[in-house]
């Protein structure tokens, strides 16, 4: 392809990202059907169990899932700099907050009421918004014993991870690479680590260690 690519290159390329966006937006709202499904048929006590984030319940995770859902932007940028502008700050004490103050079937709906929201995280566009949504899923789904979301499904999200958005996790890859027994990703460089396509993204995303 040239340098400057010609008028029906740059419409092809545009046609392309708007295709890719368009799936990547119903992987989103399909994942959080499916997990408002399984929310669905939680015992009260479930919702208090410990997640996978430090210091959550499973409501907590929820409350942060559905924070863009219900927290308009002047009060978001309110809380925000009553934050000092830390964002993980915020987002903890907001999820904190409205896991004690929202019940389960207020939880539920807040999700259950917005599975089409077109929120995207600033600068991650719509694969950030599926990452979002699949990485705290499993949060939710791996201390309960819940199904995951599918192997295809996980490795999308791999597959549109950037190496900024993985460095953010903290987690050293530095030689090994992780390659996953169910779905065509690998991740790394050096001697091959082979595992499920969930347990990959558990440990980039420093939920597991490795192993």
């Amino acid at each position: 392809m040239s340098p400057t690519p010609n008028s029906s290159d740059t419409d092809l390329g545009a046609d392309l990202s708007a295709h890719r966006g368009a799936d990547l937006r119903a992987e989103t709202f399909t994942e959080r059907e499916r997990l408002a499904d399984l929310l669905a048929g939680l015992a009260h006590e479930q919702w208090d169990a410990p997640s996978l984030c430090t210091g959550w319940r499973v409501r907590d995770v929820v409350a942060h899932l559905t924070m863009p859902f219900r927290v308009s932007k002047p009060r978001f940028l309110a809380g925000l700099a009553a934050h000092r502008f830390a964002f993980d700050r915020y987002a903890d004490a907001v999820a904190r907050r409205d896991g004690d103050r929202m019940s389960d079937a207020d939880l539920l709906r807040a999700l259950r009421d917005n599975i089409r929201h077109p929120w995207q995280p600033p600068g991650g566009g719509p694969a950030g918004a599926l990452s979002h949504d699949v990485i705290h899923g499993l949060d939710i789904t791996e201390p309960l014993g819940l199904p995951s979301a599918p192997p295809e499904r996980i490795a999308t999200v791999l597959a549109h991870a950037k190496p900024r958005a993985l460095a953010y996790f903290g987690v050293d890859l530095g030689g090994v690479t992780l390659r996953a027994t169910d779905a065509d990703i690998a991740l790394g460089t050096g001697d091959p680590v082979d595992l499920p396509v969930k347990d990959i993204l558990l440990t980039v995303t420093g939920r597991r260690p490795l192993r």
